[in-house]
C-alpha cells in the first residue's frame, strides 16, 4: 500500500469572486464603443469605470446570457486589454479557473480607472456568428462591457455612447439622449437593462410603425436598398400581430417595443428575445421572395412572445442577479415550449400564415418527435439542459442524443393543454385565459416577475380544475415512444402521411437549403449531397450511413435531389435504392430499401372530435 504522504493532494482552491450584493455601485460607468470599424470588424472599447479606493477590483465579462440560456460569452474575441489610472498603466490578471474574471490592482489615490480592449468579432463563421459587414451591424453590449463583481446588474449604472460609421442609422431599446453625427450617447442605463438592449445599425435602414400607439417599431437593415421595399399587404399582418398579442395578453410590459429585423446573407441568422426588443436577423428575401420563404415568419412572432413570456414572467431559476451566476432553465417548456406554441398561433392569427400553412407546421413538429428515438431514454425536462450541454453544436445522431426538444415537443403538450381545457369547459375557456391571468397583469410594468411549477399549476387549476401537476409530471419527466399527440387528436385531427410535401414543408427547405426525407429514408441533406442528420434506426441508419458523408450518386446516375426522390417513389414499388457514398476518402456503394416510399406529415381531419385546432387557429375579435 502507498503511503499518503507519497500520493499527490489537491492545491487550495482559489478564492471564489465576490457575491453580488443588491447595492448600488459607486458610480455610473462611462462606456464608449467605435463600431466604425467595419471592413475589419473590429470593435474598440474605452471604458471609464469609478472606484472606491485601492486595493484589488474584479471586473467580469459577461457569461450567462438570458436569451441564450446558457454560458456563451466570446470571451475568447477580446484582445488588447489594459488598464490605466491617470495615465498610469495597472496590472493585471485572469482568476485561475473563473475565466471571464479579472482582478486589477487599483492604487493609492485613485477615483477610476479606464479599461481599453477591443471586440474581435469574427471575419468567417468558422470563428463564431459574423455580425458585421460594410452595410450592416448588430452589436450586443455584453461583449464590450466589463462590470464590477459584487453588485446586483440592476445596481450598476452604464453610460453608453456608440460611434457608428457617417450616414448609418440605427435601432435600439435604449433611449437617446444626444447624437453627434454617427456618435450617439444613450442616457444612463441599468447595466441589465443595458446587455438587454441590442443595436442594429446599417447603411440602408427603414423604420415602420406597427401600432397606433406608436410603441412598436419594424426596423430593418438589409444588404441592399431595395430588400427594405414591402408592400402594405406584407406589413399589415405584422400589424395585425401587435393587436392580437393585445388581446391574447391584456397587458404591455414595455414602454416601447423595437423589432430588428436584419435581412442579410452577410451576418450569421439569429433570433433573440429581449424584454423591449428582439434580434431576428434572417434571409434576404423575406420581403422579396415572400411567397416562397413564409417558413421564417415564425421568427418574429416568437421573439414578440417572449416579452411576456421569458423576460416580464420568467422561472424563478432561470433568473440570476448578475451575468456571472448560472442559469438552471428547468421551466424551459413554458419559457420556450409555450411560446413555440403561441408563435405558431398568432401566425396564424394575424394572417402572416394561413390556416392551413399553421396546420401543416403543427404536423411537422409531430411527425418528428413521433419518429424520434431519444424520447425511450432521455426524458423531456433532461433537455431543458441541451443548451448547457450542447450549446447547439452539431450533434451525429440527434433523434437519439435528443436537443432542445422542450422547444417543438413543449408546443406539442401546450397545445394538449388548450384543448383539454376546452373540453373540460365546454370552450369557455382556454389557454387564451391562462395567457391573460399568468402573463397580463400589471400593464406597463417591465419589472420582471419570476415563477415556479406551483404557480403554473395554480393558475391552470382555476381557470379549469384538472390533475394538471400529474398531467405535466407524465409529460416532462417520464421517457416515452413517440409524439405526446393528444392536443392533435383533441383538436379534430389525426397526423397522417401522404407522398407529397405541403407548401410548408417545401418553404422551410427553401429557407434553410435542405432535403427533408427523414420521415420516409431517414436522411437530411444538403443541395450539394452532403448528409446533414440520419435518423436513428431509420433505413439510412441501417445501411450504415452517417451524417457527415456524402452521396455521390443514386442509381448510377449523379446525386441530384430529384434523382433521390425519384428513386424513393420507385422504392414504394419494391425497387432498392442503390447509392455511391462518399466517407471522408473512401467512396463505397451501399443499398437502401425503403418500402413505404416518400412520406410527407400532414394533418387529416377526423370526425370524432369537435375541430378545436381551427378554433385555436381563428383571430380573436377585437372590442
Amino acid at each position: 500500500m502507498l503511503q499518503s504522504e507519497s500520493l499527490p493532494q489537491p492545491l487550495a482552491q482559489p478564492p471564489s469572486i465576490e457575491e453580488p450584493r443588491d447595492v448600488e455601485y459607486a458610480g455610473p460607468i462611462g462606456l464608449h464603443v467605435d463600431a466604425t470599424d467595419v471592413v475589419r470588424r473590429i470593435f474598440s472599447v474605452r471604458e471609464t469605470i469609478p472606484v472606491v479606493g485601492p486595493g484589488e477590483l474584479t471586473l467580469l465579462y459577461p457569461r450567462w446570457l438570458p436569451g441564450y440560456h446558457a454560458p456563451q460569452a466570446p470571451i475568447e474575441l477580446l484582445a488588447g486589454l489594459e488598464f490605466t489610472a491617470g495615465g498610469q498603466a495597472l496590472c493585471w490578471r485572469r482568476h485561475p479557473t473563473e475565466i471571464n474574471a479579472f482582478h486589477v490592482d487599483v492604487p493609492e489615490g485613485c477615483s477610476r480607472i479606464e479599461a481599453k480592449f477591443q471586440f474581435l468579432s469574427p471575419t468567417d463563421s468558422s470563428q463564431g456568428r459574423e455580425i458585421v459587414s460594410p452595410e450592416l451591424l448588430n452589436l450586443q453590449w455584453n461583449t464590450v462591457a466589463l462590470y464590477p463583481a459584487g453588485h446586483f446588474a440592476r445596481q450598476i449604472t452604464v453610460e453608453p455612447e456608440l460611434a457608428l460609421p457617417e450616414g448609418w442609422e440605427f435601432a435600439c431599446a435604449l433611449q437617446t439622449a444626444s447624437q453627434d453625427g454617427g456618435t450617439i450617447r444613450f442616457a444612463p442605463v441599468a447595466l441589465d437593462v443595458l446587455v438587454d438592449s441590442p443595436v442594429f445599425a446599417g447603411a440602408h435602414f427603414r423604420r415602420i410603425g406597427l401600432d397606433d400607439r406608436e410603441q412598436v417599431w419594424l426596423n430593418i437593415v438589409a444588404d441592399r436598398p431595395d430588400l427594405l421595399e414591402a408592400t402594405d399587404e406584407q406589413i399589415e399582418p405584422h400589424r395585425e400581430l401587435i393587436r392580437q398579442a393585445d388581446r391574447l395578453f391584456g397587458a404591455r410590459h414595455f414602454d416601447r417595443y423595437d423589432v430588428l429585423l436584419a435581412l442579410s446573407d452577410e451576418i450569421g441568422s439569429i433570433g433573440v428575445e429581449h424584454h423591449r426588443s428582439c434580434e431576428a436577423a434572417s434571409i434576404r428575401g423575406y420581403f422579396a421572395q415572400w411567397d416562397q420563404t413564409f417558413a421564417r415568419r415564425d421568427t418574429i412572432p416568437h421573439e414578440y412572445v417572449h416579452s411576456w413570456n421569458g423576460k416580464y414572467r420568467r422561472g424563478a431559476d432561470s433568473w440570476t442577479p448578475s451575468f456571472e451566476k448560472p442559469i438552471r432553465n428547468s421551466l424551459m417548456w413554458v419559457y420556450e415550449g409555450q411560446t413555440q406554441y403561441w408563435d405558431k398561433v398568432l401566425c396564424a392569427r394575424s394572417g402572416l400564415w394561413t390556416r392551413d400553412q399553421a396546420l401543416a407546421s403543427f404536423a411537422e413538429i409531430a411527425a418528428t418527435h413521433e419518429i424520434r428515438a431519444g424520447s425511450r431514454w432521455r426524458p423531456l425536462s433532461d433537455t431543458t439542459r441541451d443548451p448547457m450541454i450542447a450549446g447547439r453544436a452539431p450533434l451525429p445522431w440527434p433523434s437519439w442524443q435528443r436537443s432542445e426538444d422542450y422547444y417543438t415537443e413543449g408546443a406539442l403538450i401546450w397545445l394538449e393543454a388548450d384543448t383539454r381545457i376546452r373540453e373540460l369547459t365546454g370552450s369557455a375557456r382556454s389557454l387564451d385565459d391562462f395567457a391573460r391571468r399568468f402573463f397580463g397583469m400589471d400593464d406597463g410594468s417591465w419589472i420582471t416577475n419570476t415563477y415556479t411549477f406551483d404557480d403554473v399549476v395554480g393558475t391552470l387549476e382555476k381557470i379549469a380544475p384538472f390533475d394538471w401537476r400529474g398531467f405535466f409530471d407524465e409529460r416532462l419527466h417520464a421517457t416515452t415512444t413517440g409524439a405526446p399527440l393528444g392536443g392533435i387528436d383533441r383538436g379534430g385531427y389525426r397526423l397522417v402521411y401522404k407522398d407529397h410535401q405541403s407548401d410548408y414543408q417545401i418553404s422551410k427547405e427553401t429557407v434553410f437549403g435542405v432535403t427533408n426525407l427523414l420521415f420516409s429514408v431517414g436522411l437530411m441533406l444538403s443541395h450539394d449531397g452532403g448528409i446533414t442528420e440520419v435518423l436513428w434506426e431509420g433505413p439510412a441508419f441501417r445501411a450504415g450511413l452517417t451524417a457527415g458523408n456524402k452521396l455521390l450518386s443514386v442509381n448510377g446516375r449523379a446525386y441530384a435531389a430529384d434523382e433521390l426522390k425519384a428513386a424513393i417513389s420507385a422504392a414504394a414499388q419494391g425497387e432498392p435504392i442503390q447509392l455511391t457514398v462518399q466517407a471522408g476518402k473512401r467512396t463505397r456503394e451501399v443499398t437502401i430499401d425503403c418500402p413505404g416510399g416518400h412520406r410527407y406529415p400532414h394533418l387529416e381531419q377526423h370526425g370524432g372530435s369537435p375541430r378545436l385546432l381551427d378554433d385555436i387557429l381563428a383571430p380573436l375579435p377585437g372590442g
